[in-house]
């Protein structure tokens, strides 16, 4: 079976769908620095799969490790992107990190891919390449608005990156998958998502706020024009979104894609609000989330959601989990988390 390389393969989109790959029989190999994940993932990975997938300490800015990563593993058929830095408020209060880490992996990756007789890319890319979009729901053709953070602009750059790569190399493909917003866990309450530090998504603070370890979840702005005055977002859960990951290898490896460069927007096609999803989570789990209304985040996009329908009819893929079941599991795994802690 093909072996597949996944950077950031310890993350928490990563390692949801190393999974996905291995459980289809995909032999995987995962680097990852470990800046924003725990090596104990792995052993959550080995407990669903069976497998404990082969793992490199190695920083994708890093060329020459790269290089060397590529000469031990030196027959991967595909690679799978994960590894950059993606918080939007982050990025704009440090953007030179955020340059440098999403733009500099992604340029070693495709100068090795030649050298290493790598042909077929996937990039984990994101919906915040559309801006504000003047037309909702959000499809494929949609216009590439201006940037309005730096961690956005790197997602815009890096598929500019991609395409010009491409188009120089005909013998190479790749696929873009445009994420809206992941949430929720694996079902087995091995593994989910888990930021070191303060998280940055909205779903690990609302099941630390209401398991105790936040005092008090933020909700940044109730003035936005939506229903509610909180921004909306379309929620997909995790292994859905994984799932589509091993669709698209598979459709490079099977020679089935269209074009060298394909796109899709991975979403449900349902907006909800950070309000709704909070009021939602506490209806599900029977649980309160305190919370307080603070200013409006730099950066942040007033109301986006996905219009699947190309995913769905091209790959044959669609999101089928609830945002009930979704925010059921994100609650599993931040009890299962706790649990643990005590044991320990």
């Amino acid at each position: 079976m093909a072996k597949i390389l996944v950077t950031g393969g310890t993350g928490y989109i990563g390692s949801h769908t190393v999974v996905e790959l291995q459980k289809v029989g995909f032999e995987v190999v995962i680097i990852d620095n470990l800046s924003n994940s725990n090596i104990d993932v792995l052993n959550g990975i080995e407990k669903i799969t069976g497998i404990r997938p082969a793992f490199e300490n190695i920083d994708c800015v890093d060329y020459v490790s790269m290089d060397r990563m590529f000469e031990k593993y030196n027959d991967i058929d595909a690679i799978i992107h994960f590894a950059a830095s993606k918080a939007v408020g982050e990025s704009v209060e440090k953007p030179l990190l955020y340059y440098r880490n999403n733009i500099v992996s992604l340029i070693n990756l495709l100068q090795l891919m030649p050298i290493h007789k790598v042909k077929n890319f996937v990039f984990s890319s994101s919906c915040t390449v559309y801006g504000q979009p003047d037309v909702l729901p959000v499809t494929e053709s949609a216009p590439i608005k201006p940037a309005l953070s730096p961690y956005g602009n790197t997602k815009q750059i890096s598929e500019e990156i991609i395409h010009d790569t491409i188009h120089a190399n005909p013998c190479y493909q790749s696929t873009i998958l445009r994420y809206f917003n992941p949430i929720g866990a694996h079902p087995s309450g091995e593994i989910g998502e888990l930021p070191n530090g303060v998280p940055n998504n909205l779903l690990p603070f609302v099941t630390q706020t209401a398991i105790g370890l936040r005092k008090q979840l933020q909700v940044y702005g109730n003035d936005y024009n939506t229903p509610d005055g909180s921004c909306i977002r379309d929620y997909i859960h995790v292994v859905d979104l994984a799932k589509a990951h091993v669709i698209a290898v598979q459709r490079m490896l099977n020679h089935h894609t269209k074009n060298r460069v394909e796109i899709f927007n991975l979403g449900t096609g349902r907006g909800l609000s950070v309000l709704e999803i909070i009021e939602t989570f506490e209806k599900v789990n029977g649980v309160k989330v305190p919370y307080r209304i603070v200013n409006r985040r730099e950066g942040d996009i007033e109301k986006v959601w996905a219009d699947p329908s190309f995913a769905n009819n091209e790959l044959g893929w669609t999101a089928k989990e609830t945002v009930e079941e979704t925010l059921r599991s994100a609650w599993a795994w931040e009890q299962n988390l706790a649990n643990k802690a005590k044991e320990e």
